[in-house]
């Protein structure tokens, strides 16, 4: 009996004793080398944006040794575009947008996921009529085409028993949603949560929406250029480290995090609170996003939203390298 509590008293410090040595190595230590500058491309993501700007606040770049600048972008296509033309160094995006760019072999790798989210809905005008989702059949439904939001409607309208041609889709940007529901332009639009809540408050009793993605997440991931891996290998393990930092924040800091989001989208703490309910914060690379890109680029096959017959081998377009050198653990992918 006193060998057994001894064993198991043992085990509990070992494992006490193997935490303590992973926080420590993650732990924030300044960096003695030198400060290298790298340019973030970020659109409005909420798991994105979290982490970027707590790893700024909390230093944890320049403690790696960055100097980060950060651009902004309405959309997670835009700032793919702006990294293939050289205006930044990293970009952040969904999932789909790469599957796109592997269509037309553009040389672009994802290496993280940094967070798993469930963030776009559908919102329509109930003086149109919209009252229940079957109503939107016959609609005019603003989207921004090419990008994820196109799929999640596409996807959405079909589980609902909704034919594609049954809606009249118009292409809108973004930041044009609001103003354009609010104005009766269109009936219903597909919006991420950055817009949605504005969207909300502007239709107040006149609107009705629902969540978009089913069971279907949406993956943050941030993304390089394959010349810029092979060049800069090292910078990609630091800014790694950093989010990785930031990660843990999160996860200790709740709260705090919650206040970086609010300051920074302007939402009410109501809007704050059912938000973080659809947020998995966590960087990886795991067999799920590959199941998600090769189920969104079967449809974008489907729908001829590309010439190309054949799904892409996304293993292509991850790099793991440097996320396994920081957190191994967060790693599983077969390749």
């Amino acid at each position: 009996m006193r060998k057994r509590l001894i064993f198991s008293i043992l085990g509990v410090v070992s494992i006490a004793l193997g935490a303590a040595i992973v926080l420590w190595l993650r732990a924030p230590k300044e960096y003695s080398g030198k400060m290298e500058p790298i340019t973030i491309g970020l659109p409005t993501s909420i798991g994105l944006v979290t982490c970027t700007s707590i790893a700024q606040e909390q230093h944890y770049f320049t403690r790696n040794g960055l100097k980060v600048t950060i651009r902004d972008y309405s959309e997670g296509l835009n700032a793919l575009d702006g990294l293939l033309d050289g205006d930044v160094d990293i970009a952040g995006a969904s999932e789909y947008g790469v599957v796109g760019k592997a269509f037309k072999g553009d040389q672009v790798r994802i290496i993280a996921t940094v967070s798993k989210t469930g963030t776009y809905f559908v919102t329509g005008r109930r003086d149109r009529g919209i009252n229940n989702i079957a109503d939107l059949k016959g609609k005019r439904i603003g989207v921004t085409l090419q990008t994820i939001s196109e799929f999640y409607l596409g996807r959405f309208l079909n589980l609902n028993g909704i034919q594609a041609g049954n809606v009249t889709c118009v292409n809108l940007r973004a930041t044009q949603l609001e103003d354009a529901i609010a104005g009766g332009i269109v009936d219903a639009v597909i919006s991420h949560v950055s817009h949605f809540f504005s969207i909300k408050r502007r239709l107040d009793a006149n609107g009705t929406s629902w969540l978009a993605q089913s069971s279907q997440p949406t993956y943050v991931v941030t993304t390089v250029r394959n010349d810029w891996i092979e060049q800069r290998p090292q910078l990609v393990k630091r800014f790694l480290n950093s989010l990785v930092q930031a990660e843990e924040y999160i996860i200790t800091h709740p709260d705090e995090a919650k206040a970086t989001i609010q300051k920074r989208f302007k939402f009410d703490r109501a809007s704050i609170e059912n938000l973080w309910q659809l947020q998995q914060f966590s960087l990886s690379i795991d067999q799920s996003l590959i199941a998600a890109m090769e189920d969104e680029a079967r449809w974008m096959i489907k729908n001829e939203m590309t010439t190309e017959k054949q799904v892409p081998d996304f293993l292509n377009y991850i790099y793991v390298d440097g996320l396994r050198a920081i957190k191994p653990e967060a790693v599983n992918i077969i390749r």
